[in-house]
């Protein structure tokens, strides 16, 4: 079980980048459209930290997750200075930090939502706890697809910076792809890891 001293790092160092991350960011409009859901992912995690406790593994994921979504409104996604060096590095045609941000997408929200399952016991297969996961992440992308695109067809030009798609026709659904890959990397990689710490936390419901 995380100590509430980690919490407090934890969340000093998000405010910390969050407060740099405001202060003359590329786009302002943009920055508000990216940084939310990590202001929101913030009030959610404080309310609820009382009434169910999340494990250590998910509140250090959700805090890098934080960082990723914060670093990317600062700049914009496409003009990410670690981008631009993996861009260089590898020889890819444009830069790779949105690619990065939507494996993120997957990887992060597949432990929450696997968290989330086991301790509510909504299903007791592991295969179907595999799958749903899958699925959710997957919805949760397409859904975030869908608000990019509704950010379009409001904003307009304005939105450009918000999509990120650097030109590529193919960017949702290339977006899409790297999110399953990342929830499909996280529970192939970290599921043994979660049940451990859920099993040894005084509050499970699944010991």
């Amino acid at each position: 079980m995380i100590k509430k001293l980690e919490l407090w790092l934890l969340l000093i160092a998000m405010v910390a980048v969050l407060l740099w991350s405001l202060f003359n960011p590329y786009d302002r409009l943009t920055w508000w459209m990216e940084a939310l859901p990590v202001l929101i992912g913030i009030v959610v995690l404080v309310a609820t930290r009382a009434g169910f406790p999340l494990t250590r593994l998910l509140y250090y994921l959700l805090f890098i997750h934080g960082v990723i979504l914060v670093v990317g409104a600062h700049y914009s996604y496409a003009r990410v200075p670690l981008g631009f060096w993996l861009q260089e590095l590898l020889d890819f045609q444009r830069n790779p930090y949105d690619r990065l941000g939507h494996l993120a997408q997957g990887f992060i929200p597949a432990i929450l939502a696997r968290e989330i399952l086991i301790r509510n016991a909504v299903v007791k297969s592991a295969g179907w706890l595999f799958f749903l996961v899958m699925c959710i992440c997957l919805a949760f992308s397409a859904l975030y697809e869908l608000i990019e695109w509704w950010a379009a067809v409001i904003g307009g030009d304005g939105s450009v910076e918000f999509l990120g798609t650097q030109g590529d026709v193919w960017d949702a659904q290339w977006d899409m792809l790297h999110a399953v890959i990342g929830a499909l990397a996280a529970q192939l990689l970290l599921s043994g890891v979660l049940q451990r710490q859920i099993n040894s936390s005084p509050w499970s419901s699944a010991r």
